[in-house]
């Protein structure tokens, strides 16, 4: 038999604690993302991962908003971000902080994504696309890496934060 725990048994911590508890060496960045909802849920899966920041780029909005909010349910206030004109300027940036950028596209020579295997002594910027658009050539030009999620369906397109589920998962996994 299982028992479904309550709230005050998952162990949570508080905004506080998680300000001050060790993150994973990953940036996330949001190139263009249109849907409040979708930034909302990529705060929350970045608060699940203890991911060290958002960089949210362009036409992405930035917290607070209650749609925003009603997906992150409070994950924008426990993660930390910045906001860039581009998500070529937020790339620059991480890179001049020795991040390793890596693109989530569909590309030529793209590494399929069971076959990554992050160095534990690198951090990464991992940088998700347009709702429609995906990340902008210019940015994927600009990254050392590009990620494919293996897809066997008609669409061969995923929502983002549905994306963002799945990489953070799995180079997670693969960092263990």
């Amino acid at each position: 038999m299982f028992r479904k725990l309550k709230n005050d048994e998952l162990g949570r911590i508080s905004v506080e604690q998680y300000k001050e508890a060790g993150k994973t060496p990953f940036a996330l960045v949001l190139d263009n993302v249109r849907s409040q909802h979708n930034i909302g849920s990529a705060f929350r899966t970045c608060d699940a991962f203890r991911i060290g920041k958002i960089c949210l780029c362009g036409i992405s909005a930035t917290p607070p908003t209650p749609e925003i909010h009603k997906a992150a349910l409070g994950a924008e206030f426990s993660v930390d971000w910045e906001h860039f004109d581009t998500a070529l300027e937020a790339v620059s940036a991480l890179r001049e902080e020795g991040y390793t950028i890596v693109s989530v596209e569909q590309a030529e020579g793209a590494t399929q994504l069971q076959d990554f295997h992050p160095d534990p002594d690198k951090r990464y910027a991992l940088v998700f696309g347009n709702e429609v658009r995906g990340v902008t050539q210019e940015v994927v030009d600009a990254s050392d890496n590009c990620l494919e999620i293996p897809q066997f369906g008609t669409k061969h397109s995923l929502n983002v934060s549905v994306s963002i589920g799945i990489v953070l998962w799995q180079i997670i996994l693969n960092r263990l």
